[in-house]
C-alpha cells in the first residue's frame, strides 16, 4: 500500500477539536502559507501524517509530541528542493521554564527541519546527522505559532550542510527574527543503497514498509535504511545487518 502523496497529506487532516480547527485555520490561511501555496516551485505537505498509524505510536515527532497542549495540529511544510519553510504551533506544555519552550524541544524541531531539507540533495534521499549546532538567541513563548526555515547551503556527495532558524509567526508574512538558530552537517550512509530484495528472510518482520516521507534523521545505531517499493526510504534494524553480514563473511 503506498503512503499518502504530499498534496494527499495535507487533505487528509481532519480537526478533532474546535481549538485544533482555529489553530489549523490560522496556519493553513496565513498570508504567508498562500503566498507559498500560490509559487508552483514550492510543495506544501503534512509529512507527519504520511507515517503508518503502526508507527506513529513509536515516533517522537508523529506520535508523542503532537496533541493538546503539545503540538496540537501537524506541522505544515513547504519546500522547494534547497529550501524548507515548516509553519506550526507549539502548546503549553512543552516549557522547561515556565512559559517558555524547552530548549530541546526547538533543538528536536531544528534537527527535523534541517534533515528532512538535507535529504532533497542526498543521492538516495535519506540520511543521518553528523553534527547539530543550536545557537538560543531569545526564549521562545510557548502558546505560539512559529515558523522554522532552513536551507541548503553546501554539498558534497552524501555530505549536505543546512543553516535553519526558529521565528514568531506573526498576522501577515513579516516575522518576528530568529529566536533560535542552528547549522547541521547531515550524511548519506553508505548502507542507504539497500534495497528490499536484499533483506534477509530473518528481517522479514519489519518489512511492512513504514515511511520516512523525507522527514526524520533521529536514526539510531540499531537501524539501517531499506527501499520501499517506489524508492522512498524506510529504517528497519542497521544492526542486524551488520551482525548477518559478519557471520556471511565468516563463513
Amino acid at each position: 500500500m503506498a503512503a499518502p502523496t504530499d498534496a494527499e497529506s495535507v487533505a487528509m487532516y481532519k480537526a478533532p477539536d474546535e481549538v485544533a480547527a482555529q489553530i489549523n485555520n490560522y496556519i493553513h490561511t496565513h498570508p504567508l502559507a498562500v503566498s507559498l501555496r500560490s509559487d508552483p516551485a514550492w510543495k506544501e505537505s503534512r509529512p507527519h501524517l504520511r507515517y503508518p498509524e503502526n508507527y506513529k505510536k513509536h515516533s517522537l515527532t508523529a506520535g508523542t509530541l503532537l496533541g493538546p497542549g503539545r503540538i496540537p495540529v501537524p506541522p505544515l511544510v513547504f519546500s522547494d528542493g534547497k529550501s524548507l519553510l515548516s509553519m506550526s504551533y507549539l502548546g503549553t506544555d512543552l516549557c522547561g521554564h515556565v512559559g517558555i519552550v524547552h530548549g530541546g524541544m526547538l533543538a528536536t524541531m531544528l534537527d527535523e527541519g534541517l534533515a528532512r531539507c538535507a535529504f532533497e540533495s542526498l543521492p538516495n534521499k535519506i540520511g543521518v546527522t553528523a553534527t547539530l549546532t543550536v545557537k538560543y538567541k531569545k526564549p521562545v513563548p510557548a502558546g505560539s505559532f512559529l515558523v522554522l526555515r532552513s536551507e541548503t547551503t553546501k554539498v558534497e556527495g552524501r555530505k549536505v550542510w543546512v543553516t535553519g532558524s526558529i521565528e514568531i509567526l506573526g498576522e501577515d508574512e513579516k516575522l518576528s527574527g530568529p529566536l533560535v538558530e542552528a547549522e547541521g552537517l547531515f550524511i548519506e550512509p553508505k548502507y542507504a543503497k539497500v534495497g528490499l530484495d536484499e533483506v534477509p528472510s530473518k528481517f522479514g518482520h519489519v518489512a511492512d514498509y513504514y515511511r520516512l516521507y523525507h522527514g526524520c534523521s533521529l536514526m539510531s545505531r540499531s537501524q539501517r535504511v531499506l527501499h520501499d517499493i517506489d524508492q522512498r526510504p524506510v529504517f528497519c534494524s542497521i544492526l542486524g545487518l551488520i551482525r548477518y553480514r559478519r557471520k556471511s563473511h565468516r563463513r
